[in-house]
C-alpha cells in the first residue's frame, strides 16, 4: 500500500475532536477506526481508514 496517509493518533484525535480515554473507550467497545502498530510500536490509522469511519457515522437522527 504505498502512498496510502498514515495518521498519528495525536493527530486524529484532533481532527475528530476526542480525547485519547474516549477513543480507547470507543476502541474497546470495537467503534474505533482500524489502528495500524508499526515496528517500532508506533500506532498510526490510514487516511482511508478514517475517512470510511467518518462516512459510516453519518445516520439519519429521527
Amino acid at each position: 500500500m504505498a502512498g496510502t496517509e498514515m495518521l498519528k493518533l495525536p493527530e486524529v484525535l484532533t481532527e475528530i475532536g476526542m480525547s485519547r480515554a474516549a477513543f480507547y473507550r470507543m476502541r474497546a467497545r470495537g467503534q474505533a477506526p482500524r489502528l495500524v502498530k508499526l515496528p517500532n510500536s508506533h500506532l498510526r490509522v490510514r487516511r482511508t481508514d478514517l475517512d470510511n469511519w467518518l462516512s459510516n457515522l453519518d445516520s439519519p437522527t429521527y
